[in-house]
């Protein structure tokens, strides 16, 4: 009986998390370049159920089958797949459009994205392409970073009447090319984690993403007047959502049959006792 508790309490806690998980995902529906997280449910090992002293002999046994332990939400991963472009006829926001991209060894495609700059220095990348100009004429996202170009640089575009060619390549007022916009190849694009603000970082201490400019397998463009909307399906993840609900309350009056039979067993066949 003990092990319902834990088996109804693992369900409860996984379809918390994954609750959790698609409240995220809505509340980032209008979010330029969000990407829709994703939950990994797996069960516990099972276990294999046997009757010792079957038929009333000693050390001899029968296989009753296998019972299940349990669930948990093993890993939350990121759906790189590309979103709706949508116009806004601003010239500071430059949608990146995945076009052709490798398969690596796992056969999965990676993802592609803009390259900024932290307030350490630290490279950070980033698919929000609802850009700013300072007011020192860089190219900046939203929250202040500074967009990089292929030098490593950030990009002094002057105002904001400067032109992106689909390459990356930037232009000012004046006809004068100012840089080219870097863009940053991941293979393994779910090694990256998540830091706040739309951006991204390598796990751990590896080194920068490679640039995809000049890349032969790899084809992308840039689109200015665009942002690329958020990829969360809103009639899914709502779904979803009420999935989830339903499994949690299923668990939560499992929990509650558990905690009434074991109430029983303790008041009424203890007495007896």
């Amino acid at each position: 009986m003990l092990r319902g508790f834990y088996g109804a309490a693992s369900g409860m806690l996984t379809q918390q998390r994954r609750t959790e998980m698609l409240n995220d995902n809505l509340a980032n529906i209008n979010t330029p370049g969000y990407k829709a997280d994703q939950a990994s449910v797996r069960t516990f090992p099972e276990l294999l159920m046997q009757a010792q002293g079957a038929n009333n002999q000693p050390g001899r046994s029968n296989q009753i089958g296998s019972m299940a332990t349990g669930v948990y939400m093993q890993e939350r991963t990121q759906n790189f797949a590309q979103g709706d472009l949508q116009e806004t006829g601003n010239a500071t926001d430059v949608a990146l459009l995945q076009v052709t991209l490798p398969e690596n060894e796992e056969g999965e495609a990676g993802a592609l994205f803009y390259t900024t700059s932290n307030e350490d220095g630290e490279a950070r990348y980033t698919r929000n392409a609802n850009f700013t100009v300072d007011g020192e004429g860089f190219l900046t996202t939203s929250d202040g970073y500074y967009i990089l170009g292929t030098n490593g640089e950030p990009l002094d575009v002057g105002n904001e009447n400067f032109t992106v060619a689909e390459d990356g390549a930037v232009t000012d007022e004046d006809g004068a090319v100012v840089g080219q916009i870097e863009v940053a190849y991941a293979e393994n694009a779910n090694d990256l984690v998540k830091e706040g603000s739309g951006l991204l970082r390598p796990e751990g201490e590896e080194e920068e993403l490679p640039s995809a400019v000049g890349n032969e397998d790899i084809d992308f463009s840039l689109s200015q007047g665009f942002i690329e909307r958020s990829n969360v399906d809103a009639n899914q993840t709502m779904t979803k959502l009420m999935n989830a609900y339903r499994v949690f309350e299923s668990n939560q009056r499992m929990l509650q049959t558990y905690d009434q039979s074991m109430e029983r067993a303790v008041n009424e066949i203890g007495r007896l006792g």
